[in-house]
């Protein structure tokens, strides 16, 4: 129990210097790429005094490592800044439409990123659950027959499934169940209805790797020595299954499924421009658009946060599954 303590106290202290590494790389990309970000702020026929003035009463002219400085000393109150393009009452609705106005207070970045991660984490979690649903009968089925019937078909929906791209899967998949068939809503967000679709495009995404793991560990595992003494004890096959090959071959799934969670937080990005959907990938696209430099970078450091805590918790899990991995 104490060194289980003591993992997870390291883990968090590796956790924070990736979150803090993250933000800076992020944070001094901002400052280095060509492009002004006030000059979008004051518009482009403003003379270059005035938009220098701003800059420095911004302090956007002061040194990479003070601006950063800074921003941590602000992080620290748990302030993550103002958005330089949105107001306070211009929040977009859907499809990103806003009124900027320069006279309005600008919406704080925290209310913006804590506005639309809830889409995004349900868009996640419902595509993560369709691709189980998928993935476990397949991959089981292969690994228990690796020569088998099952195993070439596992392999043939892997490989179609990995060559789709995710945009075109997505307009065709808008333009045939919405458009052609009407079955369900694609564009914009009303319902959880609007969740579907995009789910699926993304579930499409991960279920080749799923499968591929779930079928190589449950063919691995039923090699091994104790799952051929449980036939011989009398266990029915069933009972090796699930008492024996499925709880061994867990904790890799588990390892891939943290990583996969991660991959989907990031893959969104694209599928939520396509299908208009109001979560955290299209503000970061808006975002990066506009060069708006706190929101990008909240966004950052709230998204490395949860790539940190999806993979703490994953490793908690397999340690409670398995103990042994705790030394």
């Amino acid at each position: 129990m104490y060194h289980l303590a003591g993992q997870l106290v390291r883990r968090v202290l590796q956790g924070l210097v990736v979150v803090l590494i993250t933000t800076f790389l992020i944070f001094s990309i901002l400052r280095i790429v060509p492009g002004d970000p006030v000059r979008l702020i004051v518009g482009g026929m403003a003379p270059d005094n005035l938009v220098e003035e701003i800059a420095e009463k911004m302090g956007l002219r002061d040194p990479i490592p003070v601006q950063f400085g800074r921003y941590l000393s602000e992080i620290a109150r748990g302030d993550l800044g103002n958005s330089y393009q949105r107001p306070k009452n211009g929040m977009m609705g859907q499809g990103g439409d806003f009124n900027a106005n320069m006279d309005v207070e600008m919406a704080e970045v925290s209310d913006l990123i804590f506005q639309t991660l809830p889409y995004t984490l349900q868009l996640a979690g419902l595509a993560l659950l369709i691709s189980l649903i998928v993935s476990f009968p397949l991959g089981i089925s292969a690994g228990l027959k690796p020569k088998g019937v099952m195993s070439k078909i596992s392999f043939f929906i892997s490989s179609v499934f990995v060559s789709i791209p995710n945009f075109w899967l997505g307009i065709v998949l808008a333009l045939f169940i919405t458009i052609k068939l009407g079955l369900l809503p694609s564009i914009g967000y009303q319902n959880f209805a609007y969740t579907i679709l995009p789910a699926i495009v993304l579930a499409v995404e991960t279920c080749p790797f799923i499968i591929r793991t779930i079928s190589v560990s449950f063919a691995e595992i039923s090699q091994e020595y104790f799952i051929k003494s449980g036939k011989v004890r009398g266990l029915t096959r069933n009972g090796v299954i699930y008492r024996h090959t499925l709880r061994n071959a867990s904790i890799p799934l588990l390892n891939l499924l943290g990583i996969q969670l991660s991959t989907l937080l990031g893959g969104v990005i694209v599928v939520e421009y396509i299908f208009d959907y109001p979560g955290l990938g299209q503000l970061t696209i808006y975002a990066v658009l506009q060069r708006d430099f706190p929101l990008i970078q909240g966004i950052a450091m709230v998204t490395s946060a949860l790539y940190v805590g999806l993979n703490i918790a994953v490793d908690l899990i397999t340690y409670s599954i398995d103990p042994r991995l705790e030394s």
